[in-house]
């Protein structure tokens, strides 16, 4: 029996562990890319992510369609919009790999 309960926690921390590396992987890409919970939290409440794939425009432009959105009723700090603008240009931009569909 104790040899059984033994196996069971070993397997339960052997399980626990395989995914620890990607729960940290994904920790570290949102700290790298803090611009995406904010895209996330505002953008998504009105477009999906096809929006985003489709336009591949440049930081510049993202940001100019950001304030676009502001002037439609969009509230959004400057810092907000700074952030979106910067991660909307890395990962969506003219040279950003595109994602599979």
């Amino acid at each position: 029996m104790r040899s059984l309960v033994l196996r069971a926690t070993v397997l339960v921390a052997v399980l626990t562990l395989a995914g620890l590396p990607s729960a940290i992987a994904a920790n570290a890409q949102e700290a790298v890319q803090p611009g995406r919970a904010v895209v996330l939290s505002k953008c998504f409440q009105c477009h999906t992510d096809a929006m985003f794939r489709d336009q591949r425009q440049d930081r510049q432009a993202w940001e100019a369609t950001i304030y676009r959105m502001v002037g439609r009723g969009g509230l959004w700090t400057p810092e907000e919009i700074r952030l979106m603008a910067d991660y909307l240009g890395t990962e969506f931009g003219p040279s950003a790999r595109r994602a599979p569909r």
